[in-house]
């Protein structure tokens, strides 16, 4: 089985290269390359834009008898993509460009256009100094002169441009310098007015705080009933005293008749309460299983002593 990859091939004894016969190709072959529209262009044909970078399968040729110091010069053929109309440029190896040849206009060459114009003026320029030495010194003249004028008027733009367009540093810095004192003192005196009012409401919710507690750790007594004291009687002695006063007013002092003091029991107004409150023993109570006695008789009062009790009865009632 033979090799797939063949690197050595057998070249018989009687090999002679100088027999094998030459392919003869014409010089003006054409081949087909894959390339880039050089240049903006337009169809003469159909007026179809055609922009640089647009590719085509272009026909390449040598043209015959075209050479820039030994650098053949090649052309290229592309159809419209429009209207199929060929279009042929050539390579340019002397300003390193691309000529436009037929079918088509190139456009927007004007800054090509003016570099030509320059070369020529120059070539010119130079073809008359070479032959007319006071047409140097001329020429030097005004460039000198034109180079002076370019100069002064840069001078004068940059003078208009520093008048206008003044700077201070100094100014600028102490400017700035105020302007953040000035920014500092306004936020410190925020801080202050923030402080002050977080200060003030912390001690108003702290008094209303106090207050609350206050108001919750001493509630309101109840007020007691008032009951009856049982030495509210030795309170009313005055007012046994001005009832005695007014019942020896009415019927006299019983001191100086000491023959009708005997007669007369005097009875206060201490001693009525104290009579009203004893209270009677229990009928029929029996004390170690006997009956009680009949109950203590009161002593006889007179007439006067009578009369003594209802006038007390009378002053009671009137006080009341």
């Amino acid at each position: 089985m033979s090799e797939r990859k063949v690197l050595n091939k057998y070249y018989p004894p009687d090999f002679d290269p100088s027999k094998i016969p030459k392919l003869k190709l014409p010089k003006d072959r054409q081949y087909v390359v894959r390339l880039m529209a050089p240049f903006n262009m337009r169809c003469k044909t159909c007026g179809e834009y055609i922009y640089k970078g647009k590719k085509f399968n272009a026909r390449k040729e040598t043209v015959q008898n075209e050479s820039y110091l030994g650098l053949p010069i090649f052309r290229f053929y592309i159809k419209c993509t429009r209207c199929l109309a060929e279009i042929t440029f050539k390579t340019d190896p002397e300003n390193t460009d691309y000529t436009m040849e037929h079918g088509a206009t190139r456009n927007f060459q004007a800054e090509k256009l003016l570099e030509e114009e320059e070369k020529r003026v120059q070539k010119e320029r130079e073809d008359e100094e070479l032959n007319n030495p006071m047409k140097v010194l001329e020429n030097r003249t005004k460039d000198s002169k034109l180079e002076m004028e370019v100069l002064e008027n840069l001078q004068e733009l940059k003078d208009l441009n520093q008048r206008q367009a003044h700077v201070d540093f100094e100014a600028m810095l102490r400017q700035h310098r105020l302007s953040e004192e000035e920014r500092q003192r306004q936020e410190q005196e925020e801080d202050e007015r923030e402080t002050a009012a977080l200060v003030e409401e912390s001690r108003k919710r702290r008094l209303l705080e106090d207050s609350d507690s206050e108001e919750d750790t001493t509630p309101t007594q109840p007020q007691p009933a008032l009951r009856p004291n049982p030495t509210a009687i030795l309170d009313e002695t005055p007012k046994a005293k001005r009832k005695a006063e007014s019942w020896e007013r009415s019927v006299g002092a019983l001191g100086s008749r000491p023959q009708l003091s005997g007669l007369v029991v005097k009875k206060t107004g201490l001693d009525s309460v104290i009579s009203r409150r004893r209270a009677p023993p229990l009928p029929g109570a029996m004390k170690n299983g006997q009956a009680a006695g009949p109950a203590p008789q009161m002593p006889s009062t007179s007439s006067l002593s009578q009369l003594g009790v209802y006038s007390d009865s009378e002053d009671s009632s009137g006080s009341n």
